[in-house]
């Protein structure tokens, strides 16, 4: 039922101008503001493709859709009119974690990784956690900069968290207070 009504908003809000100009004007594209709401279920879809193109061993779209369903605080960032970043937090005891950041790979680099982190604790402020925390694989040393950078610390490792090519490899447990 909540498709239909996805599907009636985004047929109400269709602007047949703007497709117009974004597609044969590619430079507006560049210069569209990200702009950030709440995720909706008909978001599923695009989500599961953005984190496909970025990671070698992405998520499942069932883990995203549990996500959806029990209620974590998942959010989108558009740029016109496209999904090109999502951010999933859950909020509980005082703390948050965050389960999820990504921004679209051929966009990546333009700050929106910070934008959506920054959207997340935002939301943990409001539900009155004083801490977040996340894993990052060592590896990703581009995520562990914005994350530094955004007031994180190393506070330990999960010994072979993730999948690898060849195994496992470790996560880094970052927190920081809120």
């Amino acid at each position: 039922m909540s498709e239909l009504f996805d599907y009636i908003r985004r047929w109400i809000n269709y602007d047949p101008e703007t497709e117009f100009y974004y597609k044969h004007f590619p430079s507006l594209v560049e210069t569209a503001e990200l702009v950030l709401r709440p995720m909706r279920r008909a978001d599923l879809k695009s989500v599961a493709a953005i984190e496909q193109a970025a990671y070698e061993f992405p998520w499942e779209p069932a883990t995203f859709r549990d996500c959806f369903n029990v209620g974590y605080c998942c959010w989108i960032g558009e740029k016109a009119g496209q999904i090109v970043a999502y951010g999933i937090c859950s909020v509980g005891a005082g703390e948050s974690h965050v389960l999820n950041l990504c921004v679209a790979p051929h966009i990546q680099g333009n700050g929106y990784g910070r934008i959506m982190l920054e959207k997340l604790m935002e939301i943990a402020k409001s539900y009155r956690a004083d801490s977040m925390f996340l894993e990052v694989r060592p590896s990703n040393r581009r995520a562990i900069k914005l994350y530094q950078q955004m007031g994180f610390n190393e506070i330990g490792t999960r010994k072979d968290y993730y999948p690898a090519r060849n195994g496992r490899e470790d996560a880094l447990i970052m927190a920081r207070t809120l």
